[in-house]
């Protein structure tokens, strides 16, 4: 089983209240599945809400913010690890060693970036690990659709669709993870 799971999502926090209620919602179910979170170290927007969340139920946190992002005074300073590095660069490293799964809730273009980027690892045979996107309120339907787009173009195989999985809500996340095989994926050139 999955013990540390990394995630993904937005620190703003001028978003519809039902984005902090699955972030508040997912932080729960991982602190009840006994999952230890690791994600980008905010005390803002979702990545703050999950975080209390995975706490108010009893979880451990890892948070990994940028020393530049420290100074502005957004960190998470209550998390159990709290991980200061150089760069973004450095930041996503550190997730990506140390998760099993990764986990994106809905976020802005750093979200989309690190999505891009732990998906494109995969693709490349660098990681088997498991890759579960909560598609809160229908968020990431356009991301589905410029997927579909690039399949579609002949940009990526139509077996890329493996790479990640979509779930509607925060509670389908866990049972993904508990029955996942990593895909086997053709090379990924045509």
């Amino acid at each position: 089983m999955h013990k540390t799971i990394c995630v993904y999502c937005s620190s703003s926090e001028a978003l519809s209240p039902s984005y902090f209620q699955a972030a508040a919602d997912f932080g729960a179910f991982i602190a009840q599945r006994n999952y230890t979170l690791i994600y980008g170290g905010g005390r803002i927007g979702l990545m703050g809400a999950l975080a209390r969340s995975v706490h108010q139920h009893g979880g451990q946190v890892i948070g990994v913010i940028p020393q530049s992002l420290q100074d502005k005074e957004v960190g998470y300073n209550n998390a159990d690890e709290l991980i200061v590095t150089k760069d973004l660069r450095d930041r996503k490293a550190i997730m990506e060693a140390r998760a099993d799964a990764f986990v994106a809730l809905p976020g802005g273009f750093g979200t989309f970036e690190e999505i891009f980027e732990i998906l494109t690892l995969k693709q490349l045979q660098l990681h088997t690990k498991p890759i579960v996107l909560v598609n809160t309120n229908n968020y990431y339907h356009p991301f589905v659709q410029l997927c579909e787009h690039v399949y579609a173009e002949r940009f990526a195989k139509p077996d890329s669709r493996l790479l990640y999985h979509l779930v509607p809500e925060p509670a389908g996340v866990f049972p993904y993870l508990d029955t996942y095989q990593p895909p086997i994926l053709p090379n990924k050139w045509f």
